[in-house]
């Protein structure tokens, strides 16, 4: 697998390893081409941001990722296989290895939190219902839901509790990859807060790897080692979040110096506003 040398801030050198390889990415819906020869390189262990502005495809590249748009062309590896050019053979043992939360959570509606976290392990494994039960119970306790959340439909918990049960269903193969697609969208900045914390600590405790769809700069500031920035049908840039303010483009001065930026900034003392790292 191809790596990169990285040095740590104890200054020694390590061998970063992409396992997440993008390359010569294009989605094009009819005549509107969304992204054109897209290179990007997710490594593993770290939770990489994934913004830009409205139209640039950031939901649309991790739909591409994990196998829910086929793109017109170009290459994308995961965790050492060719996901687009895979069969499903070949596609289903690395599927098992990453979880998903959409937007709005994409729980099965008629199903409890607690079937809706079993679902996954009754498609992929052969266990006990008894015991699919006590791991589904464990990972939304893991999520910050309370044992009363097991019963409850979807339609009965809150905005901030339908996405903890969809991370709790991401999580329930114990991936190794995990795709979130704005995951503080509609939640009050208390909620968000504690959300991206949840998002951290799980990350450290159980080493994944995050690919998160954002536009929220809080959370930007607050969770994310990494910036993949999309504009002009490409990654545009990528690097720490410190490093976007000297970017000359117009959307990304914009977007990383202006108000919101500055108070993301002062909350989370990273940046040239805070005199931070």
């Amino acid at each position: 697998m191809d790596g990169a040398a990285h040095t740590s801030e104890t200054g020694t050198t390590t061998q970063r390893e992409a396992i997440i390889k993008v390359r010569g990415l294009r989605n094009q819906f009819g005549p509107q081409v969304v992204h054109d020869q897209l290179d990007l390189d997710v490594w593993r262990g770290e939770v990489l941001g994934i913004v830009g502005g409205s139209g640039t495809g950031k939901s649309v590249l991790l739909r591409t990722i994990v196998g829910l748009n086929r793109p017109a062309a170009g290459s994308i590896e995961v965790l050492g296989v060719d996901v687009v050019n895979a069969s499903q053979a070949e596609r289903g043992p690395v599927e098992q290895r990453w979880g998903v939360a959409f937007q709005d959570g994409a729980l099965f509606s008629s199903l409890t939190v607690l079937q809706n976290v079993m679902a996954p392990m009754r498609e992929h494994l052969n266990m006990s219902t008894r015991l699919m039960k006590e791991l589904a119970e464990l990972k939304i306790s893991l999520v910050g839901l309370p044992p009363l959340a097991c019963d409850k439909l979807p339609s009965e918990l809150s905005g901030g509790m339908r996405k903890r049960a969809a991370l709790a269903r991401a999580l329930a193969l114990d991936p190794e990859i995990v795709f979130l697609d704005e995951p503080t969208a509609g939640l009050d900045p208390i909620g968000a807060a504690a959300y991206d914390e949840l998002i951290r600590e799980l990350q450290r405790a159980l080493g994944l790897t995050v690919f998160m769809v954002t536009h929220d700069l809080d959370s930007l500031y607050a969770i994310c080692d990494r910036i993949a920035v999309l504009a002009e049908k490409k990654v545009l840039v990528d690097g720490p979040i410190e490093g976007m303010t000297e970017v000359d483009h117009p959307w990304v001065k914009e977007y990383f110096t202006g108000p919101r930026a500055r108070a993301a900034q002062l909350k989370t003392g990273k940046g040239p506003e805070t005199g931070g790292e």
